[in-house]
């Protein structure tokens, strides 16, 4: 089952594909989904509605690309490069984390998102 999303904040526009995990499960069932942009090194994270404990996969580090779910803040975060914790080239994130999908294509655009931006992840 393939689980198209896209995710705008202001004149950017990228898609993901969700995956089978039951927290991408609940981010689907939970959109569409609007919330604040904050940044974090090459990170942009947004609270969402989902509340989702820690999955026994859980993890620090993510690729480039890469769409998560950080429950301690109950936000999606999305990886295009490094951030604060990262101790080579991988984005790390604070605490452990949840894959729940991929970024389909050019990361660039997300370099210019700011924070207070209002981003919005619906079914594409």
């Amino acid at each position: 089952m393939s689980r198209k999303v896209r995710i705008t904040t202001g004149d950017v526009v990228v898609t993901a594909t969700l995956n089978d995990s039951p927290t991408a499960d609940q981010v689907w069932e939970a959109l569409p989904i609007r919330g604040r942009a904050s940044t974090w090194g090459d990170e942009v994270y947004f609270s969402t509605p989902v509340s989702a404990g820690e999955a026994d996969d859980a993890t620090d580090t993510f690729p480039r690309g890469a769409v998560a779910f950080w429950p301690p803040g109950r936000a999606l975060c999305l990886f295009f490069g490094r951030t604060p914790a990262s101790t080579g080239d991988e984005p790390r994130m604070a605490s452990p984390g949840t894959a729940v999908g991929m970024i389909d294509g050019d990361l660039r655009a997300l370099k210019t998102v700011r924070s207070g931006a209002v981003v919005t992840v619906e079914r594409a």
